[in-house]
């Protein structure tokens, strides 16, 4: 294994960089990560931190937010059918904030594959994913081929 430590912590092994969740690196308003730049450079890295940690951020607002509502809900409601609206309301939120929570799991492993120098790479394959599908889908952790053959695989399992 071929390691090299740059400045700010950031490290390179075997053409993989890790940026570590204290490196700070600037980037142009309006940065996107082109196709003409190598991939998953600091930038890049940098780039899809700070999407993956606005996304979160909004997910754990939203989920703060369902839950104040839930609590501010007054229990004593008049008639059953609207006790039963009110459940089913209840219900959808606790699912969605359920949906939620297991996003900002993903979300917090995509992160941390950004610190360990693991991110963009197919987890089967060890291939790029591609900047477009992780900028479609930043949890994404297969390549399109390995992705299609996992869901092949799944469909003949009756999955």
């Amino acid at each position: 294994m071929n390691s090299t430590t740059l400045e700010n912590g950031i490290t390179r092994e075997d053409g993989k960089y890790a940026l570590p969740a204290s490196t700070i690196i600037d980037l142009p308003k309006g940065y996107k990560p082109g196709k003409d730049e190598e991939y998953m450079n600091p930038r890049h890295l940098a780039y899809f931190r700070n999407k993956l940690k606005d996304w979160r951020d909004q997910l754990v607002e939203e989920s703060r937010q369902t839950m104040d509502n839930l609590r501010e809900e007054v229990r004593d409601v008049g008639d059953e059918a609207e006790r039963a609206t009110r459940e089913t309301e209840n219900s959808l939120e606790l699912r969605t904030r359920d949906r939620y929570r297991k996003l900002i799991s993903k979300i917090d492993k995509a992160l941390r594959r950004i610190e360990e120098g693991r991110y963009g790479f197919c987890e089967e394959t060890d291939e790029e994913i591609g900047v477009d599908r992780l900028d479609a889908r930043p949890i994404a952790t297969l390549s399109l081929d390995a992705q299609e053959r996992r869901e092949h695989l799944q469909k003949q399992m009756g999955d």
